[in-house]
């Protein structure tokens, strides 16, 4: 019981003070419209070459995490960024390999494995990293103006102390678990979520048309706002059919009955383990058109207006619902519509729209294979 009010008073804490932190506000807004300005400086640097577009955009979302977490961006070439970036990756990649996966079922027997050992030593170097960070973050800690999550955990840990409240869950461990937790989730859902959608602009150049003409027609040179996303249904669509057909997390993270339950023929008891799949929903043949194909039409109505779809989950249901869905659909919105404003995306030389190869990487989440495209200037 003390671990499961421990979580659930941290993902309040989270929740409150990401809200805290401007997601879902016009703060966080003007982060993610300053940090495109640099991802676009770092597209137009390959003139028009075909370069592989992973490392700049994990930078670019993780910054905007980095930034409410830590209370600052950092340079894409900062060699402690980017470590902290790659392994990141890497830890997710190797939790969804399959002798992770079989040492997750049979922990006693499995656990000497090569992935295992290479994720303590991500994780150990993670920790330390995050522990320098930690350090420098309290030197210059200031209760009136705190920078970011950090600063307000330790900010209540210190007043906590002060009113001789020892045993709380703002501990150091909490604090770590809780950074790393959210840097984890809030960089490589939404920087795999843009990186299939240019992958899909390119392979089909007909929708990236179409996508270009309602922002020129809507927006023309000016810098695109979440307030306008009501006028750029197809745009939307776009969007939407991007996170439906590439369902990212198609197990969802586990969850526990938390009663008895009969579930399509099958009994379940209270406290097993259960993984949804969410994919069971986002590729459902009795909900979607054209559940395997690439096709917008699913979020346009006859009038070519937006419509919600209660079968789209991507971000789970439920109490445990993610944590940064706002945050998340102002990344996708602004990210994605500010680079086609900026660029037309193709494949690289000698390669067509068919060879463009749609089949996922499986880890815990489904990123599209290594590909290299060419980012064309429009402006």
């Amino acid at each position: 019981p003390n671990k499961q009010h421990s979580h659930i008073e941290m993902r309040r804490f989270a929740l409150t003070k990401l809200r805290d932190f401007g997601m879902g506000k016009r703060a966080c807004e003007d982060k993610i419209i300053e940090e495109c300005q640099h991802l676009i400086e770092v597209f137009k640097k390959f003139k028009g070459e075909a370069f592989d577009t992973t490392q700049s955009i994990n930078c670019a979302v993780s910054n905007i995490i980095c930034s409410i977490v830590y209370g600052s961006r950092f340079e894409y070439n900062d060699p402690e960024f980017t470590s902290l970036v790659d392994r990141t990756n890497r830890l997710i990649r190797l939790s969804g390999s399959p002798s992770i996966q079989m040492y997750e079922m049979f922990p006693s027997i499995l656990k000497w494995t090569a992935d295992r050992n290479e994720g303590f030593k991500l994780v150990a170097a993670n920790k330390m990293q995050n522990l320098a960070f930690f350090r420098r973050l309290k030197e210059t800690l200031n209760p009136q103006m705190c920078r970011g999550i950090v600063d307000a955990f330790l900010v209540r840990k210190q007043n906590l102390e002060e009113s001789g409240i020892t045993k709380s869950h703002f501990h150091d461990e909490n604090l770590l678990i809780t950074a790393m937790n959210l840097f984890a989730a809030g960089t490589e859902t939404t920087s795999t979520t843009l990186r299939w959608g240019l992958l899909l602009m390119a392979k089909y150049p007909k929708i990236q048309d179409e996508v270009q003409e309602e922002l020129r027609r809507v927006i023309g040179d000016r810098q695109v706002q979440v307030a306008d996303r009501k006028n750029l249904p197809f745009t939307d669509a776009v969007i939407h059919e991007i996170q439906r057909l590439s369902s990212i997390i198609p197990t969802a993270l586990p969850h526990k009955t938390t009663r008895d339950i009969t579930f399509q023929g099958h009994f379940i008891e209270k406290g097993t383990t259960v993984f949804p799949l969410l994919t069971s929903v986002l590729h459902d043949p009795s909900e979607w058109e054209r559940p395997h194909s690439f096709y917008p039409a699913h979020f346009l109505d006859k009038e070519k207006k937006f419509v919600k779809r209660d079968a789209f989950i991507p971000f789970s249901a439920g109490r445990r619902i993610c944590l940064g869905e706002s945050l998340a659909r102002m990344e996708l919105f602004l990210f994605f519509t500010t680079l086609l404003q900026h660029f037309r995306f193709t494949p690289a030389p000698g390669v067509s729209e068919d060879e463009l190869d749609l089949t996922p990487v499986v880890s815990i989440t489904l990123s599209p294979s290594l590909y290299k495209l060419c980012a064309v200037s429009q402006m």
